[in-house]
């Protein structure tokens, strides 16, 4: 291990996940990277940047429920997008 951040080459995004949906056992057709990459914009500028990896997760754990297919991750991401872009995290402080 080196101390140097190490980066995927924006090129090598799609082999990555073709090789995680493998590993997975998960239709490499049915994963919309873009989508998932927006959805980790919008939440990171939206709500808290450590908040995107665990929305990717939660919209995953709910399109999985809801049968898997790229609608159902559509559905789950789009309500996650809209709950960011109304969230205000003065108003969420406990």
């Amino acid at each position: 291990m080196t101390d140097q951040p190490q980066h995927l080459p924006v090129e090598a995004l799609d082999d990555w996940t073709s090789a995680a949906c493998a590993a997975l056992g998960i239709d490499r057709a049915s994963v919309d990277i873009g989508l998932l990459l927006d959805l980790a914009r919008d939440v990171a500028h939206g709500v808290a940047r450590p908040a995107a990896p665990l929305s990717a997760y939660l919209a995953g754990l709910a399109a999985g429920r809801a049968g898997g297919s790229r609608e159902d991750t559509a559905a789950a991401v789009a309500a996650i997008t809209a709950l960011a872009a109304s969230w205000r995290a003065d108003d969420h402080d406990s």
